[in-house]
C-alpha cells in the first residue's frame, strides 16, 4: 500500500462518517456492508454498554470524522519528516485499548497505521464493536489493510512495541509484563478547571460541557475546579442548569443517589443541585455525577503546585481571558468547553506517539 493510498482511505472513511452524521438518525440506513449498518452498529453497542449512548457515539464519531480529512491529514503527519510509510519493513504494534468512552483508541489506532506499522489490538470488553466495525468500513475501502489491522484476545511475545492504557494498578501489570520491549504506557489522569470568578455565563454553561460529555468518564472531562477564595457557586448552578438531563440516565443517576447519600451519612458539607454534587475535596478524580473543588489565593503559586502534579493531569480548561494571559504556562492548557474536543495533535499524556514509532525502525 502506498502512503496516498491510506491517506485517501481514511479520508473516505471521514466522509462515510460525516454522511451517517448528516442523515436523519431516527431511520437506519444500511451502508455497504449490508448487515453491518451504522445505526444498527450503534444501537448494539449501546446495548452492551449502557454508558455508550447514543448521543455519547456520535458525539465520538463527530470528534473522529473532524481528523480524518485529507488536509488535516497530510497537515499533521508533515510535522514528522522521520516517518516512513513506504519504505522500511514495517513493526508490529501492539496496543491495549481503553474502553471508558466510546473509540477512545482510535487515535492510537490511526496513529500506528498511518505511521506503516502492522497493528496488533486488544479491545476492551467496554468497547468491542465499534472500532471492529470502523476497521471493516476501512477494509472495504482498502482493501490492503486487512494484513496490517488484527484484533487479538491476548498480545503475543511477537509484537516489536505497546501501547497500553489502564488504570494506575493495570499499569503496573504492563510495566512489568512489557519491560523488555519499547513501549508507552498510560495511567490514570484527570482533567481540571481554573476559575477567577469572573468567567462569563457561556463560559460557565460549556464548563459543563467539560463535565457531563460522556458522563464524566473521559480522562480529559473535569472532574475538579480550583476556585478563589469565597467562591459562590450560584451562578455555576444556574448556567449547567442544561445539563440536567443527565439524571435521566439510569446509571448515572444509581451513581448520583449512591454518592450523595454516602456523604450525607458521613456527615460531609458538600452543595448539589439535584443532578451533581459539589465538594471540597483535594482529590484530582472524582466519582460519577460527583465534582471536586479547591479554593486558592495566589494563581502563581497554584500554577507551580499544578506543576508538581502534572503526570496526574491530562488538560486544564481555563477562559479566553486566563490564555490571553499568559506568557507561559507548561500544563495541557485548554479553553473552557474543549476538553473532549481534542485535536488529531493531541496526544494522551502529552506522549507523541508519532515520535516513538519512528525511533523502532532504527
Amino acid at each position: 500500500m502506498q502512503y496516498d493510498d491510506a491517506i485517501n482511505s481514511f479520508h473516505s472513511l471521514g466522509e462515510e462518517i460525516r454522511s451517517f452524521l448528516s442523515e436523519d438518525l431516527t431511520i437506519p440506513s444500511p451502508i455497504g456492508r449490508g448487515e453491518s449498518h451504522w445505526a444498527e452498529t450503534i444501537a448494539l453497542a449501546e446495548q452492551e454498554n449502557a454508558w455508550f449512548t447514543r448521543d455519547n457515539i456520535l458525539s465520538a464519531l463527530k470528534g473522529i470524522s473532524l481528523w480524518l480529512n485529507k488536509d488535516v491529514l497530510n497537515r499533521w503527519l508533515s510535522s514528522y519528516p522521520e516517518l516512513d510509510f513506504n519504505n522500511s519493513p514495517p513493526k508490529t504494534i501492539g496496543v491495549v485499548m481503553a474502553g471508558n468512552i466510546p473509540l477512545v483508541g482510535f487515535h492510537d489506532f490511526l496513529c500506528v497505521l498511518m505511521s506503516g506499522n502492522i497493528l496488533h489490538t486488544k479491545l476492551s470488553s467496554s468497547d468491542s464493536r465499534l472500532l471492529k466495525f470502523l476497521e471493516d468500513r476501512l477494509i472495504d475501502i482498502e482493501s490492503e489493510w486487512k494484513n496490517r489491522i488484527h484484533f487479538v484476545e491476548k498480545l503475543n511475545t511477537g509484537i516489536d512495541a505497546v501501547i497500553a492504557t489502564g488504570s494506575n494498578n493495570t499499569a503496573k501489570h504492563f510495566e512489568y509484563y512489557f519491560k523488555n520491549i519499547p513501549h508507552i504506557i498510560r495511567r490514570n489522569r484527570n482533567g481540571i478547571a481554573i476559575l477567577d470568578g469572573t468567567e462569563t455565563n457561556l463560559e460557565l454553561h460549556t464548563l459543563g460541557k467539560d463535565i457531563f460529555s460522556y458522563f464524566g468518564l473521559g480522562c480529559r472531562n473535569v472532574s475538579k475546579l480550583y476556585v478563589p477564595e469565597g467562591y459562590v457557586f450560584d451562578n455555576f448552578f444556574i448556567n449547567i442548569e442544561g445539563y440536567k438531563s443527565v439524571i435521566n440516565h439510569n446509571k448515572y443517576h444509581s451513581n448520583y443517589v449512591y454518592n450523595r447519600t454516602i456523604y450525607l451519612m458521613d456527615g460531609k458539607k458538600f452543595t448539589d443541585n439535584g443532578f451533581l454534587a459539589v465538594i471540597n475535596n483535594p482529590q484530582l478524580s472524582s466519582p460519577i455525577a460527583v465534582l471536586n473543588f479547591e479554593e486558592y489565593s495566589d494563581i502563581k503559586k497554584l500554577e507551580q503546585e499544578l506543576i508538581g502534579i502534572k503526570e496526574q493531569i491530562q488538560c486544564v480548561a481555563v477562559s479566553e481571558k486566563y490564555i490571553k494571559a499568559q506568557n507561559f504556562v507548561p500544563l495541557p492548557v485548554v479553553r473552557i468547553g474543549e476538553t473532549q474536543s481534542p485535536s488529531i495533535t493531541d496526544y494522551a499524556d502529552g506522549v507523541d506517539v508519532m515520535k516513538f514509532l519512528p525511533e523502532l525502525k532504527h
